[in-house]
C-alpha cells in the first residue's frame, strides 16, 4: 500500500535537492508532482487542494536552518502535513471497562466477520485479554457458521443463538460474558449491500439498549472515495469511535486513509495488512507517514519480532555470534523463528531507505527457504555444530538426503560463512549499516 504514492512524492522532492534555498520557482514542479501523486492515489480533491496549499505556504514561509538542506526541510513539512491528514495521534481502544464491549458495523463484503476474528486474536496476543465473539449477523447465509469456524481455528469462544431477535442475543451474550469473566465482547453485526433504514434501526437499537464502549466501522480500503459517504452515513446515526480499514495489503492506492480522518473526524484505529488471523495492526499516523515517504518503520519490525521470537534464545544467539561460535544448529533455530515473522518481503519493505535501495521489489520464493531448511535438516548434529568437517562425501550424502544438488549445499555453506563473518564485524563495531 502507498508504494506508488510514496515513489511519486519522493520523485517530487528530488526536484529541489541541491538548491540553495526554497523559492516559489524551485518548488513549483515539486508541488505539481505532489498534487498529481495524491489525486492518482484517490485522495479527495478538496483534501489535495488544502494539503498542497499548506505545504507551499509553510515551505515558503520558513528559513532553512544551517544544519538542514532545503530538501530535508521540505520533507519534514510534507511529513508533518501527512501526519495531520492521517489523524496526528494514535487513538487506542477503550480498555478501562470490564467487559469492554466492541460493536463492529459495516456494509456487506467489507470483511467485517474476518475483522472480528482478527481483532479478538490481536487483543488476546498483545494484551493477554480473554475475548468473546458474538454472532449477530442472522441474515447473511452462513455468517454465523463463518464466525464459528474462525473461533474454532483460533480457539476463541463464539456466542450464538437460534434466536432471531438480535437485541436479545446481545443482551444474553453480555450476561454470559460477565458470568464467565470475559475481558472483551466483540459483536459481529449484520451488513447490507448499502446503507438502509432497517440496518440503521437495528444497529441503533443495539447501541441504545446496551452499553457499547466502541463502535468500529469496518470498511474496504479499495472502495476509494465512496468510503467517505459510507462513514458519514453510519456516523450520523451511530457516532462511530473509529474505523478498521481492511484489504490494505491488496491493490489499493491508499487515498482513503489520507482523506478519511480529515473529512469525517473519525479516527482510523486498525488496518488489515494480511489475510491471516494475525494480520491486523494498530494505526499510528506518524509511522504511516514515514512509510509513505520511504523512511521505514523500525518500530513495526520490533513489535513483530517481539511477538514471535523468544527473547532469551535471541540473546543467546547474539552472544554466540559475538564470540564467533554461531553454528548451523543455531542458524536452524534462528531460521525457524524468522519464518514466524511471515513473508520476508514485507519485513524488508519496513526498513529505512528500502525503496531507494531497490529492496521493495525483492521477491523471496518460499521454496528457496524450504530448500535451505531441508539441507540443514539432512546434516547430522555434529555436522551442524562443526560445518568444517563437511567434505565431499558428506556433501553428496546431504544433497541426496535433502533432494537438492551438491552445488546448493556448497552455496549454503559459503553463504553461512560469509554471514558469520559479517555478523562478527557488526558485533565488533567494525561495520555500519547502510542506512
Amino acid at each position: 500500500m502507498f508504494e506508488y504514492m510514496g515513489d511519486r512524492l519522493n520523485n517530487a522532492i528530488k526536484n529541489i535537492r541541491g538548491m540553495g534555498k526554497i523559492t516559489e520557482n524551485n518548488i513549483s514542479d515539486a508541488m505539481k508532482e505532489i498534487r498529481l501523486a495524491l489525486l492518482e492515489a484517490d485522495v479527495n480533491y478538496q483534501v489535495v487542494k488544502e494539503f498542497v496549499a499548506t505545504v507551499k505556504e509553510k515551505a515558503l514561509g520558513q528559513e532553512v536552518a544551517k544544519s538542514l538542506k532545503p530538501d530535508e526541510l521540505f520533507i519534514k513539512i510534507v511529513k508533518d502535513e501527512l501526519i495531520r491528514l492521517l489523524g496526528e495521534n494514535y487513538i487506542p481502544l477503550e480498555t478501562s471497562k470490564n467487559p469492554t464491549v466492541l460493536m463492529l458495523v459495516g456494509l456487506q463484503g467489507s470483511g467485517k466477520t474476518t475483522a472480528a476474528g482478527k481483532l479478538a486474536c490481536f487483543l488476546r496476543k498483545k494484551y493477554h485479554k480473554k475475548p468473546l465473539l458474538v454472532a449477530c449477523d442472522i441474515y447473511r447465509p452462513a455468517a454465523v457458521d463463518q464466525l464459528k469456524q474462525i473461533g474454532k481455528s483460533t480457539d476463541i469462544t463464539v456466542y450464538s443463538e437460534e434466536n432471531k431477535n438480535v437485541g436479545n442475543i446481545v443482551k444474553n451474550s453480555l450476561d454470559y460474558a460477565k458470568e464467565n469473566k470475559y475481558d472483551y465482547v466483540i459483536i459481529d453485526t449484520a451488513g447490507r449491500l448499502h446503507i438502509d433504514n432497517s440496518l440503521m434501526d437495528e444497529l441503533k437499537n443495539i447501541s441504545d439498549l446496551n452499553e457499547i464502549h466502541e463502535t468500529l466501522l469496518v470498511i474496504d480500503a479499495m472502495m476509494g472515495q465512496d468510503a467517505i459517504n459510507v462513514i458519514k452515513g453510519f456516523n450520523s446515526t451511530l457516532k462511530l469511535t473509529g474505523t478498521i480499514l481492511t484489504k490494505m495489503d491488496g491493490d489499493t492506492k491508499g487515498g482513503v486513509a489520507l482523506s478519511l480522518k480529515h473529512l469525517t473526524n473519525v479516527p482510523i484505529k486498525f488496518v488489515g495488512d494480511s489475510e491471516k488471523m494475525d494480520g491486523l495492526s494498530e494505526f499510528y499516523p506518524e509511522r504511516m507517514a514515514e512509510r509513505i515517504l520511504g523512511m521505514g518503520d523500525i518500530l513495526a519490525i520490533a513489535e513483530k519480532v517481539e511477538s514471535v521470537i523468544d527473547e532469551d534464545e535471541a540473546i543467546e544467539q547474539a552472544r554466540k555470534m559475538k564470540k564467533g561460535k554461531f553454528d548451523l544448529e543455531d542458524f536452524l533455530k534462528t531460521f525457524k523463528q524468522i519464518k514466524k515473522l511471515g513473508p520476508l518481503e514485507k519485513i524488508i519493505k519496513l526498513l529505512p531507505q528500502a525503496r531507494n535501495l531497490g529492496l521493495n521489489n525483492i521477491n523471496i520464493d518460499p521454496k528457496d527457504i524450504a530448500h535451505i531448511e531441508a539441507i540443514i535438516l539432512s546434516m547430522t548434529k555434529e555436522e551442524r555444530q562443526n560445518p568444517n568437517i563437511i567434505k565431499a562425501k558428506r556433501k553428496i550424502r546431504i544433497a541426496k538426503g535433502s533432494g537438492r544438488s551438491v552445488e546448493e549445499v556448497n552455496r549454503l555453506l559459503k553463504q553461512f560463512e560469509s554471514m558469520k563473518a559479517m555478523m562478527k564485524q557488526f558485533s565488533n563495531g567494525n561495520m555500519k549499516l547502510p542506512f
